[in-house]
């Protein structure tokens, strides 16, 4: 197998001839990579020219992930293990209450009373010499920490003193012998964090921000914070990073909310758990008929049971009548003002909860903003990379068909990699951009995603041959057309966009559904639309007046499938589906001029050389995936 390549750029950096020796501890690796630095020095007088590594040839200090493919991991636990133990014992957890002053009277709760904290444990390292609890510490004793932040502590899990499943113990056993500390904070009013269980919002925001201060701050702490953490607590990543800590060195969200919003509304369209999510679910973390109850008597709380429902039935209005509280609750913008760290975003691509448009475009917009960034994107759901239980339960159209080739048991290791560099200065820089798995269990290496070489293929649906122009609200009512076949191999890897010319028959009326699949039926991807908001986004228009015409500038839900030569794609239109539910003004007739409607397909052409092995899975002869 050639090293996957993008354009001209070979990023295999390592020779086959090390591969054993990087097994080795860090101090190996390091005399290694110095014998490979001063070799061509020392023997220049030797060798021609063109046998001579030049200062370029940029030697890696840890195997790139399409390295790795010959590499044994420890697969015998529910996650993957480091391939390089750590030398460290583990300290006896301790118990820490954080106090966060930003939290006044003002807000009700526990600011009454001016005594806000945030609870956590903390695990240390056991270093020879080192005292944790001395008042001064040699460098040599000061260690980062790495941090999972989330509601689930002592609610539907264990209490923040014993290693979570989840990821916890992942964390600990994993990267504590390494010389890392690690804390499971618990947000307010969960756990034993005591004021108000603020779904996300301004009063949770400073309860992270005064844990990451403080596990920053201590005589023990090097400076160096991260956070990771998966769906909610793959949130409090992003909720960190709005206000530029200096301490916050990086963050990993996984299935992480770049906002409350963006989770549950697509063009106007709101998911069916919308309107219990605030606070529905998680407000019986808050209210749970403890002592504490009475702190959650704050604005915060209150408001997550009225927005919900009202931004449903007022048609989704985000800033109606000064309300505040989504704008509050959208962390991207001030990420990308105010952080200065790096981002390693874990995504599954197949994820129905936190949906992939929180990666993609996010992954460009961060990049573009400066901010160092990689992306690993799998076609598992809401799951980590290395979890068997999840990737081999998907179904068909949704990630079954790349398994078992989704599962990265070197994944513990790619975040060692990454946590040496950015919160201890180790090891080599990471190479940036973004791991990308395809439908059918392919994975490449892409230096942005979209990537730079797309190719638009953009179509007049009319020639497509819609099956109707008209869209009642009837069960059964729908509209299909297709594409193809196609005369290459391809990959539709992007945002495919469908510009759809619609006039409603009544006011506020119109609610669109798109699905594609292939000739099987096998599910691809998908696109949901409220007329209301036919410009995209957030922004809807109060009233749409019947038969007034718009166009809906539907963008689909990120995707990356391959298709082979002679494939064709097949489209159904329908009013809605998935787990999208119209708002009560939304659902009526309208009627399609599919003339002005254009479909617009991003696509690649990669090859077999262009994808790599992931370690501990089995190839077999002849399959695409080589």
């Amino acid at each position: 197998m050639k090293p996957p390549t993008v354009g001209t750029v070979n990023f295999r950096r390592i020779m086959d001839s090390l591969k054993s020796q990087l097994l080795c501890p860090r101090s190996m690796r390091k005399a290694i990579l110095m014998l490979v630095i001063m070799l061509p020095a020392m023997f220049s007088g030797c060798f021609g020219e063109d046998e001579i590594v030049t200062p370029e040839e940029e030697v890696s200090t840890y195997p790139q992930p399409w390295e790795r493919s010959d590499l044994t991991y420890v697969d015998s636990d529910v996650f993957s293990r480091v391939t390089v133990n750590g030398s460290h014992g583990i300290d006896t957890v301790r118990s820490v209450f954080v106090d966060v002053p930003t939290i006044t009277a003002a807000d009700g709760g526990a600011g009454l009373t001016g005594d806000a904290v945030v609870h956590l444990g903390l695990w240390l390292p056991v270093i020879e010499g080192c005292d944790w609890e001395a008042s001064e510490l040699p460098e040599d004793c000061l260690v980062p920490v790495i941090a999972e932040i989330g509601p689930y502590y002592n609610d539907g899990d264990v209490d923040a003193l014993t290693p979570a499943d989840r990821l916890g113990r992942f964390l600990i056993e994993n990267y504590v012998p390494h010389g890392y500390g690690v804390a499971q904070v618990s947000v307010f009013g969960t756990g034993d964090s005591n004021h108000c269980m603020d779904l996300m919002g301004t009063d949770e925001q400073r309860g992270i921000d005064a844990a990451v201060s403080w596990l920053g701050s201590q005589v023990w702490s090097s400076g160096k914070v991260g956070i990771i953490g998966k769906s909610y607590d793959g949130s409090t990543p992003w909720q960190a990073a709005t206000f530029g800590n200096p301490y916050l060195a990086t963050i990993v969200p996984m299935s992480g909310l770049i906002g409350v919003h963006e989770l549950m509304w697509r063009n106007g369209s709101m998911e069916a758990r919308g309107m219990i999510m605030h606070n529905g679910v998680y407000g019986s973390f808050g209210v749970d008929g403890d002592s504490q109850d009475i702190q959650n008597v704050c604005e915060g709380y209150a408001e997550g049971y009225v927005n919900g429902p009202a931004a449903y039935l007022l048609g989704n209005m985000v800033d109606y009548a000064g309300n505040s509280y989504w704008t509050e609750r959208s962390f991207l913008d001030r990420v990308v003002e105010n952080y200065k760290g790096s981002v390693y975003i874990i995504q599954g691509m197949q994820d129905w909860n936190v949906d992939p448009h929180m990666a993609f475009p996010t992954h460009q917009i961060v990049a573009d903003a400066g901010i160092e960034i990689k992306t690993l994107a799998g076609q598992w759901a809401h799951d980590y990379p290395d979890r068997v239980s999840g990737h081999s339960s998907q179904s068909a159209g949704r990630g079954a068909e790349a398994y078992p080739y989704t599962l990265r048991w070197d994944w513990a290791d790619e975040m060692l990699y990454w946590f040496d560099w950015y919160l201890k200065g180790e090891g080599a820089a990471p190479t940036l951009g973004v791991e990308m798995q395809d439908n059918r269990g392919g994975w490449r290496f892409e230096s942005s995603w979209p990537s730079d070489d797309t190719e638009y293929l953009s179509l007049e649906v009319d020639s497509l041959n819609p099956s109707s122009s008209a869209m009642i609200p009837a069960a059964t009512s729908e509209i299909a057309f297709s594409y193809g076949p196609f005369e290459n191999d391809v990959y539709i890897a992007g945002m495919p966009t469908i510009h759809v010319s619609a006039t409603p028959h009544t006011a506020n009326s119109g609610h669109i559904f798109i699905e594609m699949t292939d000739d099987s039926g096998m599910h691809l991807g998908h696109a949901v639309m409220d007329l209301r908001f036919h410009a995209g986004g957030r922004d809807g228009v109060e009233v749409l007046p019947a038969f007034s015409t718009v166009v809906a500038q539907m963008e689909f839900m990120p995707m990356d499938v391959f298709l082979s030569a002679g494939e064709s794609i097949q489209f159904t239109v329908t009013q809605t589906g998935e787990d999208y539910v119209p708002s009560p003004g939304a659902s009526g007739d309208y009627s399609i001029n599919w003339a002005a409607s254009t479909l617009t397909l991003p696509i690649v052409e990669r090859t077999c050389d262009d994808l790599f092995q992931v370690a501990m899975v089995e190839y077999s002869e002849g399959t695409r995936i080589c």
